[in-house]
């Protein structure tokens, strides 16, 4: 190797100038081949990587070509204004006066512009030489500076007229070719709208100046036109004003002037229309958001699929319904274009100057960037809930989100999704809501505590608590007010309302709170767990770094404080001493504990005799003077105390555990009720249930499906593991055995064996395959006896070519049924708000119908509430999950909404936290008065924290501002009307519940009709449908025992969220309570149910049976 390398030749030094002009010649003759890696070798080529792709180059090159031209036309002008011609000859046209300096400067220009020009042409030439000589570029830098080169040999021609001014089209194709080099050197997307608009600028300023150099040296053969005369006359022609002071008196002038208003004609035109087209197309597709305003503003970022007008409204009013976040910009993010209802709210004033849309892909980082999602402060993703397929739907969010999170890793992500199961690809986003949970706890928490969906829902909406104050009915305006309480939170050290009550439990800390404030403290997130506690009870003691989340009407930040003057002043919110229940009302943190059930509290008998031990913090109140100390208020949770005792009790008592079989990763680990062996499948079907095909059905669950008015049936489409939440919270082990009722689901389809193998583990849980449109499939379901009746929209009805269309199937379903069981409650989903006001709709209650004209003023003043004021939502039968939307908006101010949220509704439990239970106001109870003393009761004894009211009125005649002629006439008012007239129209309106049995009882019935027809002439609708029913039943083998179908209620119910402490109490009121966990006196069982159980583990498995969790624990008799 060495001797060969000694052999070569050495290679001859290599000199740069050489090598540029010889390229690779001097190589050719080399004996050794060598590879090149570069492609520009010849001397044409290297020139072209120089003046052409080499865009810093280029762009430098063109930049100095454009100067050039400039230059020469301010020395066209600079001439033109020191000449003085006092001849006006036609020789003046030809020859001008041009001086020696100038003429040099001009030849050099001309000079260096000729050479630049034949260089280009020598570098673009491919072949055909007449293609590249004929361009006019070419021919108009041939006028412009050969003259001035052959003036340079013949002096006499040194004065000869050249056009010079015509450098300024040379000027505007080099501006062009200038900016296309300056985007590509920057790595900038030029837009065709930037673009053209150059083009049309350009052009109209050569024009301009081409005449007003034309005409001004065509006029020194006539009348002298300057310069200045030369712009007024062009301006006020190209303006079609035409004065007529100034005008062209020679044929010359006059003929340039016709020639440059026919260019103007033809070019103008086409490029404004041009820039009209892509103006349009524009606006379609957005504007680009600035580069220059994420320096000063701040904006976020809204990805969705399709944008419909309701959901923009919904996002902005409560986006901006923040006072922090006015300053910032809405930058929307969609792949179609923008429809004419989008586009006409976006140019009203107050969104113009805040929202942005844009049309385009979040997986396209083009569009990313042009929305400087790098530098937004959150995005958000909505899937549409629309789409037939709601997997592909949130197939597309997952695909947003990994490409948001890849463009921008250090963006807050606000991501909703639809199914539970597609959470596991989202979990990395800042927050999440999952609609299908959210949909079935709030629906089964609506079974449990009425209303849930209203209270949640006002809770996560921005309300002032305004509306209803002009309102002629009081409930409204208590209903109103009550509506703008918000949750907040606030760290305990920096807050005036509770910096004071350090070192206090947590229900005697929410007593003195609301007691002096009107405030309802909730919960708290301890500095060091991090975590939000509902109500924690009386062994959490409040703590300087604790955060306190409680419920207002606004955040303490807004409220202004007079230190002297305070405490002087009584607010109407305050508890007045005289309201005060008398004796010192201690708190025990050991002995509050009470033994687990809905209902279940610690009376004061209880506190004053056996249990009575040493208080660790109490509250010293003075003793009024209308409660003596040997007179102490009723307790009032006494009869409401259900528990199960041992003769109550089966031996086969359930058991307490999470459920064996989660049906998602990341399905909430709720402890529940459980079986202690998996339920046959068999069983579960519920017409081999009620059958004797079965053999597997246990005698408890045959008596417990017995119990009248406690059924819950739930009417879906399909069991999807959302179905699964619906069954948490009413099996959550916090309830009762004895208030563990039958849930029967009504599917339209089988169920699959995933879902069957979740819930066969819970009690008294069936199903049925039938439709909602079948009467004898909800005979058979017991619908005739159940308590509660709860209608899921379906996934196949939700898109419809008329949005609002897709809810039409349900709400007649729905009014059907609540023709034929007006008794019944009834829970429904709606896929669009709008349509809340037909539920239960009769176009003869006018009580119902006069909302309809309070509900459009709300919607004339922008409100995402105006639908409040319908009795169906302020009752709690009909909600829509878009209402949740606002909960993902509210998380980017408080972040600790969505957790408030699940644990309101039992989505998430933490250890040593509450939950959301009810109770009712009797009789007996009465005697506590106001709100103010029922919130100190439940402090003092249970530990016990209220939040709201849930209150049932009876419907007014009359209501205030109804004409006498327009009387208040609900179904069953209407039905007690017994003239001939009326009753012909009811027997013709009564065709729909025939049709409701379907056509195969059709002929079933023709026999019998005409010995019933004249039956039915007597009979009101009521007691037709009863008949209805009762023979359906018949016919199906059920038994009509017991069965009354009740008529329409005269009466309507509303929620109220932290009323006032003077607020009354009425007899029926159901007060919504925050209960503290109470587990401590389970433990004793817990432990011996799990060494029985680690015994039966082995026969378990031999049988088959998967063994239950190693968490679950026997609730005994005892403990409960």
């Amino acid at each position: 190797m060495v001797n060969a390398d000694n052999n070569g030749a050495t290679l001859p030094r290599r000199n740069r100038f050489k090598d540029l002009l010889l390229g690779e010649q001097a190589w050719q003759n080399d004996g050794k081949v060598q590879v090149e890696y570069a492609s520009e070798n010849t001397l044409k080529e290297r020139l072209q990587l120089f003046f052409i792709k080499n865009h810093k180059s280029s762009l430098r090159l063109r930049v100095f070509f454009f100067s050039l031209k400039l230059l020469s036309c301010i020395l066209y002008i600079s001439r033109v204004l020191k000449e003085t011609t006092s001849e006006h000859a036609w020789a003046s046209i030809i020859w001008v006066d041009r001086n020696n300096t100038l003429w040099s400067v001009q030849v050099s220009v001309a000079t260096i512009c000729l050479s630049q020009r034949i260089l280009l042409t020598y570098l673009n030439y491919k072949g055909n030489i007449w293609q590249q000589v004929l361009r006019v570029m070419f021919i108009l830098e041939i006028i412009n500076t050969v003259p001035f080169l052959i003036s340079i040999f013949y002096t006499p021609l040194r004065n000869l007229f050249i056009p010079v001014f015509l450098n300024c089209w040379l000027a505007k194709h080099a501006l062009e070719n200038m900016v296309n080099d300056l985007h590509r050197a920057i790595h900038r997307n030029e837009t065709a709208m930037f673009h053209q608009l150059l083009i049309l600028i350009s052009t109209f300023l050569c024009l301009v100046f081409t005449s007003i150099c034309g005409v001004e040296h065509l006029q020194r053969a006539g009348t002298t036109c300057s310069l200045f005369n030369s712009l007024y006359f062009c301006i006020v022609t190209f303006s079609t004003v035409g004065f007529g002071d100034v005008v062209p008196d020679i044929w010359p002038s006059k003929l340039l002037v016709v020639i440059m208003i026919f260019v103007a004609l033809m070019i103008l035109p086409i490029q404004c229309e041009q820039l009209a087209f892509l103006w349009m197309e524009s606006q379609k597709s957005g504007r680009d958001y600035s580069r220059l305003r994420t320096k000063n503003d701040r904006h976020v970022v809204l990805c969705v699929s399709l944008l419909k007008t309701n959901l923009l409204m919904d996002f902005l009013n409560e986006f901006y319904a923040h006072p922090g976040l006015e300053d910032y910009y809405v930058i929307i993010l969609c792949p179609t274009e923008m429809d004419t209802k989008v586009r006409q709210i976006l140019q009203i004033p107050m969104w113009s100057h805040r929202v942005i849309y844009l049309q385009g892909s979040a997986l396209n980082d083009q569009d990313l960037i042009r929305t400087e999602l790098d530098k937004a402060k959150a995005c958000f993703i909505l899937t549409s809930r629309c789409e037939v397929d709601r997997n592909a739907a949130d197939h597309q969010t997952i695909l947003r989100a990994w490409a948001v999170k890849d463009f921008a890793p250090c963006c807050p992500l606000y991501v909703q999704i639809l199914k539970p199961e597609n959470k596991l690809h989202v979990k990395f986003a800042d927050h999440i809501v999952c609609e299908e949970e959210f949909k079935y706890a709030m629906l089964a928490m609506n079974c449990i505590c009425p209303a849930t969906s209203t209270l949640i829902t006002l809770l996560v909406h921005t309300s002032q608590g305004l509306r209803g104050e002009h309102s002629p009915d009081d409930w409204q305006a208590i209903y109103d007010k009550c509506s703008g309480n918000e949750v907040y939170n606030i760290v305990l050290k920096d807050s005036v309302f509770f910096s004071e009550y350090k070192g206090m439990t947590f229900p005697c800390a929410s007593f003195h709170a609301y007691q002096k404030y009107g405030i309802c403290l909730i919960g708290v997130c301890p500095e060091e767990t991090k975590s939000i506690l509902l109500n924690p009870g009386p062994k959490h003691t409040m703590k300087p770094l604790d955060m306190c989340v409680y419920i207002n009407v606004t955040k303490e930040e807004n409220y202004s404080f007079k230190k002297e003057s305070f405490r002087k002043k009584s607010p109407k919110n305050h508890l007045p001493l005289s309201s005060i229940v008398a004796t010192t009302m201690a708190i025990d943190i050991q002995d509050i504990d009470s033994p687990s059930g809905v209902g279940s509290s610690l009376s004061t008998e209880h506190l004053t005799s056996e249990h009575k031990r040493p208080t660790k913090a109490a509250l010293d109140i003075p003793d009024p003077p209308t409660f003596q100390a040997d007179d102490p208020p009723r307790d009032w949770t006494k009869n409401l105390s259900r528990t199960v005792n041992g003769d109550e009790c089966s031996e086969s008592c359930y058991i307490r555990g999470y459920p064996p079989n989660l049906p998602y990763i990341g399905s909430p680990q709720t402890l529940c009720h459980l079986r202690k062996e998996k339920l046959s499948k068999c069983c579960m079907q519920l017409v081999k249930f009620l059958s004797k095909t079965c053999n597997h059905k246990d005698d408890d669950d045959v008596k417990a499906y017995g119990l009248k008015n406690k059924l819950t049936i739930v009417s879906a489409e399909t069991a999807g593991n959302g179905l699964c939440n619906f069954i948490y919270p009413l099996r959550a082990s916090h309830r009762a055995q004895n208030e563990l009722y039958p849930i029967v689901l009504l599917l339209e389809h089988e169920p699959g064996e995933d879902f069957l193998d979740t819930v066969c583990w819970f009690p008294m849980i069936y199903y049925l395959v039938g439709s909602i449109d079948n009467l004898d499939d909800l005979l058979r379901c017991g619908i005739s006896f159940a308590a509660n009746m709860v209608v899921v929209d379906k996934e196949s009805t939700m898109s419809a070519k008329e949005d609002y269309m897709a809810d039409a199937k349900t709400i007649v379903n729905v009014q059907t049924l609540f023709r034929l069981f007006s008794g019944l409650n009834i829970i429904t989903e709606l896929t669009h708000p709008a349509n809340m006001r037909f539920m239960q709709f009769s176009v003869k209650d006018y009580y119902s119908l006069a909302f309809s004209e309070l509900e459009k003023k709300e919607r004339e003043k922008g409100t995402n509430l105006s639908f409040m004021f319908r009795l169906p939502f302020a009752a709690g039968r009909v909600f829509s999950v878009g209402m949740l939307d606002t909960l993902l908006y509210q998380s980017f101010v408080k972040d600790y909404m969505i957790t408030v949220t699940k644990l309101l509704l039992g989505l998430e439990t933490t250890p040593r936290s509450g939950h959301l239970c009810v109770e009712n106001i009797t009789e007996e109870d009465l005697c506590i008065q106001t709100y103010g003393r029922l919130y100190q009761t439940l402090c003092s004894t249970t530990g016990d924290i209220p939040i709201g009211i849930y209150r049932t009125e009876s419907q007014t005649v009359e209501p205030p501002g109804t004409p006498h002629s327009l009387l208040s006439f609900n179904v069953a008012d209407f039905e007690e009307v017994r003239d001939q007239e009326e009753q012909g129209n009811r027997r013709r309106s009564m065709w729909w519940p025939s049709q409701f049995l379907g056509p195969g009882h059709t002929e079933h019935d023709a026999e019998r009709s005409s010995q019933q027809h004249g039956l039915l002439l007597s009979l009101t609708e009521r007691q037709e449908v009863t008949k209805l029913v009762k023979k359906r039943m018949k016919n199906l083998g059920l038994s009509t025992c017991g069965l009354v179908l009740n008529e329409n209620q005269t009466s309507h119910s509303y929620v109220l969220i932290n009323p006032p402490p003077d607020t009354k109490l009425e007899r029926n009121d159901i007060v919504y309570i925050i209960r503290k966990e109470r587990l401590s006196g389970l433990n004793k069982a817990d432990n011996i149910e799990k060494t029985e159980r680690g015994n039966r583990t082995g026969e378990e498995n031999k049988v088959g049976e998967s063994p239950l969790n190693k968490d679950q624990t026997h609730l005994s008799c005892s403990a409960i």
